[in-house]
């Protein structure tokens, strides 16, 4: 890095990589009035797909469930993005992927869920704002987990 080079940030392209919506006990689980156990998972992956610009995936999957075994839904969201990062130091550059970029990525992937869960008939469900800098040291602490529990 020479030594007037400013460190560079920008979003390139945000988008949805992949959306998943199962609904396996319809049309019978519309009649159930008992609440719902929900889940959510969070993962996030990083790669560089140029010189300076790197794809970020955050995966949120919301699973609900009555009781342990009847099935409600499962969403899975895979909102991503590109974004160009350049002239940071190597030691702040996964920093930036998994804490800066996945708080740009999840209100994208917060709307991207309500919408699919109420779009299928349910009421939606709002997740609660993460604090990705805490789940990185988190995961920093532990050995590589692929998928953190938020709830």
């Amino acid at each position: 890095m020479t030594e007037n080079a400013q460190p560079v940030f920008s979003i390139e392209k945000i988008y949805v990589k992949d959306l998943s919506l199962e609904v396996p006990n319809a049309p019978q689980i519309y009649l159930e009035r008992d609440t719902p156990q929900i889940n959510v998972q969070l993962r996030t992956d990083g790669k560089a797909v140029d010189e300076g610009l790197f794809e970020v995936t955050l995966t949120v999957t919301v699973a609900a469930k009555i009781g342990e075994e009847r099935s409600v839904f499962l969403v899975e969201v895979a909102q991503a993005g590109v974004f160009q990062i350049r002239n940071i130091p190597e030691g702040d550059l996964e920093p930036v992927m998994m804490i800066g970029c996945p708080n740009i990525l999840f209100p994208y992937a917060r709307e991207a869920v309500s919408d699919a869960i109420t779009r299928a008939g349910f009421q939606p469900v709002l997740l609660a704002p993460v604090n990705f800098e805490a789940l990185y040291q988190s995961r920093q602490q532990q050995a590589p987990a692929g998928e953190v529990p938020i709830q």
